[in-house]
């Protein structure tokens, strides 16, 4: 990427594992599967998995296990709301899948690759072309326009900026705000800024979405249309989206709720 193009500020499975629990982990035929369901039994072998969480163990401090034991299988198109209690362990579980901490032990696969065993440079590549963020904060550059807020996925993938604009103006459309395409973020609302978000998470096409808290700095009525839009999104691209929260309201767009505890996982009711 040029220097022109670059944005300013771009800086154990235990036993019961709730992965298990998977309607694909069970051989069932995923939507993205269209030979599922052919007459004879001639149905394509299901996916592999986007993400394979085994036997996790994380420390802080020698006194504080804070995941132990954790295993997660995830596939393309699911859809997973994670619980808990606040200070459990839920934002460091994402942290760990996105390569940005490291285990004491365990494996993370992303997409197939050990993302866990990766130096930070050969992480960040993976999790540039891979993942999808979207925080409670936004986090939109404040000095950026919003296409260029929503193209930085693809300017560190290494996309030029002649391609990565119509693509991060197009995904604007998507969100509903084809025509804010030169605004900035401090002239949109915090639904608005949460669709700019959304578009940023998903204009590369990642194969795992990571949501944290997405909706805590919504109101009810604004969190329930960026929920909406999430789940439509999401369907669309087939990623895979793994989502903390405290709110049932978002929890209910999942396939799967786990709740972690410092246990490990488990299935929520």
């Amino acid at each position: 990427m040029n220097d022109a193009a670059r944005p300013e500020g771009v800086p154990r499975r235990p036993a019961g594992d709730p992965s298990a629990e998977s309607p694909r982990a069970a051989g069932a035929a995923s939507v993205a599967d269209p030979a599922a369901g052919r007459p004879g039994g001639d149905a394509a072998p299901p996916a592999p998995p986007t993400l394979e969480v085994t036997d996790l163990h994380k420390r802080f401090g020698p006194e504080r296990e804070v995941l132990a034991g954790i295993g997660l299988t995830m596939f393309p198109g699911e859809r997973v709301a994670l619980l808990g209690e606040s200070g459990v362990g839920k934002s460091t579980l994402l942290n760990l899948v996105a390569g940005l901490e490291r285990p004491d032990s365990g494996t993370i696969r992303l997409a197939g690759q050990p993302i866990h065993a990766m130096d930070e440079d050969a992480a960040a590549r993976l999790r540039a072309r891979e993942i999808g963020f979207v925080f409670q904060a936004f986090h939109l550059l404040p000095h950026l326009r919003l296409w260029q807020n929503v193209a930085i996925p693809l300017l560190l993938a290494g996309v030029p900026a002649a391609e990565a604009r119509p693509r991060a103006e197009a995904m604007l459309e998507r969100v509903g705000l084809g025509d804010r395409s030169l605004s900035m973020p401090r002239e949109l609302s915090g639904g608005e800024q949460q669709r700019v978000a959304l578009a940023r998470a998903l204009v590369h096409r990642p194969r795992l979405i990571l949501a944290d808290e997405p909706t805590g700095n919504l109101d009810p009525r604004t969190g329930a249309a960026a929920l909406a839009l999430i789940d439509e999104q999401v369907r669309a691209h087939g990623a895979a989206l793994l989502m903390v929260t405290h709110s049932l309201q978002a929890a209910a767009i999942a396939e799967r709720r786990l709740r972690l505890t410092p246990a490990g996982l488990e299935t929520a009711a």
